[in-house]
């Protein structure tokens, strides 16, 4: 198997539990609360602002300039694709300058966006471990999803973003330079790619949950859900 057909199976539970979640399934089906969707929205800007910044710290980490441009391409996807569609988002959801000006983001966003950083320390196929979890679940959900019909304006359109033909062509060029790195490398520091990639699997779940349940600082109020 390749490195990326290793820890896709060695995480498959974990990856698979995403698919499973309320959140997601909310999205589905339509029924998610649009206040649960509106956290969700604030922390994915927190989440995404700094994603692209791992993404643009992957290129000044490339050994040649075609993986350079790549990876900044990349980035730049990222803050005009992505940041783009929660702009709509947060208009459609009436979020103020107010709520941005007192934003904060939730522990697990902030964890995940800290582990991210903590990888990066490394070497690119550390950033790349990293990230790439993120790309690729989303565009698995998008291509799962793509034939659910939740019947609301805001979820159509997040479905369509993930599993849109863009998407998934840069999914597939990181889980192909996934593989090219991790290939050339000893077992020890595949391990420790390993690693990375499933704490970031592990993250992914989490940020559902933290959304889910409207996390906060205040243990008191964390669960609000119940869930």
């Amino acid at each position: 198997m390749t490195f990326c057909e290793e820890v896709r199976t060695e995480n498959n539970g974990l990856w698979e539990a995403s698919f499973d979640h309320p959140f997601v399934k909310g999205i589905a089906d339509g029924t998610l609360p649009l206040d649960v969707f509106r956290f969700y929205v604030l922390q994915d800007s927190y989440y995404l602002t700094h994603f692209a910044k791992v993404q643009a710290l992957g290129a000044v980490k490339a050994t040649d300039l075609e993986t350079t441009k790549s990876f900044a391409h990349h980035a730049g996807q990222t803050c005009e694709a992505e940041l783009a569609l929660h702009a709509s988002f947060m208009e459609l959801l009436d979020v103020t300058e107010a709520d941005k000006k007192n934003f904060e983001p939730s522990p697990s966003a902030y964890a995940y966006v800290s582990h991210m950083y903590r990888a990066a320390e490394g070497d690119l196929a550390d950033v790349l471990a990293a990230i790439l979890p993120c790309y690729w679940l989303y565009w698995e959900i998008g291509e799962r999803l793509k034939d659910a019909k939740p019947d609301h304006p805001i979820y159509d359109r997040w479905i369509g973003t993930y599993g849109s033909e863009w998407f998934g062509e840069l999914v597939n060029e990181q889980i192909g330079r996934m593989n090219e790195l991790a290939d050339k490398l000893p077992q020890e520091r595949r391990n420790e790619l390993k690693t990375h990639f499933r704490r970031s699997v592990y993250y992914e779940w989490h940020f559902w949950q933290q959304a889910w349940t409207m996390e906060s600082w205040d243990v008191a109020t964390s669960n609000k859900a119940g869930v």
